[in-house]
């Protein structure tokens, strides 16, 4: 009975997060496309060079509590309350000391030879606004977690849509209206204001005065690792962004945050597909080490049935995609845009071992990992940069794909998973992928049409890939087929 009832708890999970992340992505593809057909790859860059600072005062802001909040294995109110109150001071700090840092910020990329053809004087009272965003996260955070480990799914699939609909249209109105970057970072705090405001919606959880900050120290242990860890992610997953924006033009920065924002979407498509249900349904089993490894394995297939054909898809139709729905002044990032498909299946990866070691309460090895990520890229990012923005993504890409074995390392002493097990999970699926994307691609070469060519190359793609999975056996495949049929039966 356990094991039915994890299974369709997991079943419903997924297929919600499923949903949430695909209507995510195509919401986030429309807005794209029309806000980048508005602006220029500039007005992208005067928002990317910010990204990494705005992101890191928000993991501050939460320091890692919301996760350890999830992770409890017994929580009361006081809990949540203790997490709230915290968030909301840390929260207005942050904000308070970003605002008068913002000055300094603009002087660190004033001061690159690519500055002197470029004008940043408002990138000061940019990030001032933009920085209001993480304001309105403190506010929810807490509320999110309760949400999170009561596995309600379908409410955040909800949020989601009606955040980004909300969001992406006032980014769109004031880029109409001609406020140029101002209206990206307007989106951005629009969206996180409409999260908060729905968090509490959905949420029974409401916040109390007097409150004790005791629960606060019983989680220190565990979120300040956490915390450690969040913080090198996000300089890990945004130092090309600053080293551009340091040594190139903002340009620069804008065509690589385009290639990233493509590349982004089918990445978060997979990892929103998990993320509500991987480290709920991990924790359930982590006390049976043999089903822990099962479990652990299924969400792996899953998870390279999912990206493989995702990415190596995208690299295929990037150029075609890229001319039709932002047009041919974005044509420079494709290049990018194909590097990091190719290396950007490591992602949700990373993110579902990383689930496992938590569920173990070992946040240690997951700061370790990224902090070990983070030196390797940021040291062959600087020996690379004199040599091109390409040579740049190829080698942090090469780095987070040598760095899976570490991970791999890791999980093998947690649930005893051998590198060629996951290899076994993971190959056949990258096998497919790539022969079902190099086929189409001899098969489309002679059409010239880029509407026809795009069409096509989908088609032959999906269909091929479909095919294969089928031929092989596929049990993944098998499964989502029969639950998908079953459901469409109910109906």
């Amino acid at each position: 009975m356990a094991e039915k009832t994890l299974k369709e708890k997991t079943a419903k999970g997924l297929m919600w997060g499923t949903i949430s992340s695909g209507v995510q992505l195509v919401l986030g593809t429309l807005f794209g496309i029309f806000l980048a057909r508005i602006l220029s790859p500039s007005d992208y860059g005067m928002v990317g060079l910010l990204t990494v600072f705005s992101q890191i005062a928000s993991i501050l802001q939460d320091s890692g509590f919301r996760t350890a909040l999830a992770n409890r294995r017994q929580i009361v109110h006081e809990d949540y309350n203790a997490v709230f109150w915290f968030n909301v001071a840390t929260g207005c700090a942050m904000y308070l000391l970003l605002f008068f840092l913002a000055p300094l910020i603009t002087e660190f990329y004033q001061q690159s030879d690519a500055a002197a053809h470029q004008d940043l004087s408002e990138l000061t009272p940019l990030a001032r606004f933009s920085f209001l965003g993480f304001v309105m996260a403190s506010l929810g955070t807490a509320h999110y977690a309760y949400l999170f480990r009561t596995l309600q799914v379908k409410q955040k699939a909800i949020i989601t849509v009606i955040s980004l609909t909300t969001s992406g249209a006032i980014g769109l109105t004031m880029a109409l209206k001609g406020y140029a970057y101002w209206g990206l970072a307007a989106q951005g705090i629009a969206f996180t204001t409409c999260n908060t405001i729905l968090f509490w919606y959905f949420s029974k959880w409401r916040p109390t005065l007097p409150v004790s900050f005791r629960p606060l120290k019983e989680m220190f242990g565990f979120s300040s690792k956490l915390l450690a860890n969040d913080i090198c992610s996000n300089i890990n997953g945004n130092i090309l962004s600053v080293m551009l924006g340091r040594f190139y033009a903002v340009h620069d920065v804008g065509l690589y945050n385009q290639a990233n924002k493509w590349t982004g979407m089918v990445s978060s498509m997979v990892i929103g597909t998990l993320k509500d249900v991987a480290q709920p349904v991990l924790r359930d089993v982590e006390t049976e080490r043999e089903r822990h490894k099962r479990v652990f394995r299924k969400m792996l297939r899953f998870n390279a049935f999912l990206i493989f054909p995702s990415l190596f898809g995208m690299a295929l139709i990037s150029r075609e995609l890229i001319l039709i729905t932002v047009t041919e002044k974005w044509l420079d990032c494709v290049p990018i845009m194909q590097i990091l498909c190719i290396g950007a299946f490591t992602g949700p990866i990373q993110y579902l071992c990383a689930n496992l070691v938590i569920t173990k309460e070992r946040s240690d090895l997951v700061l370790w990992n990224t902090i070990g990520t983070g030196i390797a890229q940021i040291g062959a990012i600087f020996f690379s940069y004199p040599y091109g923005i390409q040579t740049m993504v190829c080698v942090y890409t090469a780095i987070n794909i040598a760095w899976l074995t570490v991970w791999f390392y890791f999980v093998r002493r947690e649930i005893g998973l051998r590198l060629w097990e996951a290899v076994l999970d993971l190959f056949p699926y990258a096998a497919m992928a790539a022969l079902a994307m190099a086929v189409t691609a001899f098969i489309t070469s002679p059409i010239e049409n880029a509407y026809l060519l795009l069409g096509t190359k989908v088609f032959t793609a999906a269909l091929l890939y479909g095919g294969l999975m089928w031929l092989s056996g596929s049990v993944t495949f098998k499964e989502c087929m029969s639950y998908l049929l079953n459901k469409k039966r109910a109906r």
